[in-house]
């Protein structure tokens, strides 16, 4: 593979993970250059920031392309564990640990119109509401989509 293109092993890490989630990046890349391809960890932590990967507990995945905002918040459900008011418009959303930013990830694919932003840290998300009737309606279609899992 020339050095400049890295299309096609983006391609396959896509493949790849399109398969099953990937525990490491060091993992990923002696499957890659099992394969034939040029790869480093450098290399492919770029490739995962590309390609939108996200680090979860069960290893590098790609987020759901799935559409509909209810079933895009419905998959990561599970990785909830509580979700407090801080004041009229933040929520504080703890998670299992690692998974904060694909939550946050899934807050951003949602499109919600009650979120204005959010940050993902480790184990914990907080999330900016327009206003205190947005952080109700939030927790409450949250609450929907746990329950429809």
């Amino acid at each position: 593979m020339p050095n400049g293109n890295h299309e096609p092993r983006r391609n396959a890490i896509k493949q790849m993970l399109l398969q099953r989630p990937v525990e490491t990046q060091g993992s990923l890349v002696a499957a890659l250059q099992a394969a034939g391809f040029i790869a480093t960890q450098s290399s492919v932590s770029r490739d995962l920031k590309e390609l939108g990967a996200i680090k979860t507990t069960a290893g590098y995945e790609l987020p759901s392309s799935s559409r509909d905002d209810d079933d895009q918040f419905a998959a990561v459900t599970e990785l909830l564990r509580t979700i407090q008011p801080a004041g009229p418009n933040l929520l504080v959303v703890k998670t299992a640990i690692g998974a904060a930013q694909r939550v946050a990830l899934a807050f951003d694919r949602c499109e919600w119109p009650e979120v204005v932003g959010n940050i993902g840290g480790d184990d914990t998300v907080f999330v900016a509401t327009e206003s205190q009737i947005a952080q109700k309606n939030l927790i409450a279609r949250i609450e929907h989509s746990a329950r429809s899992q």
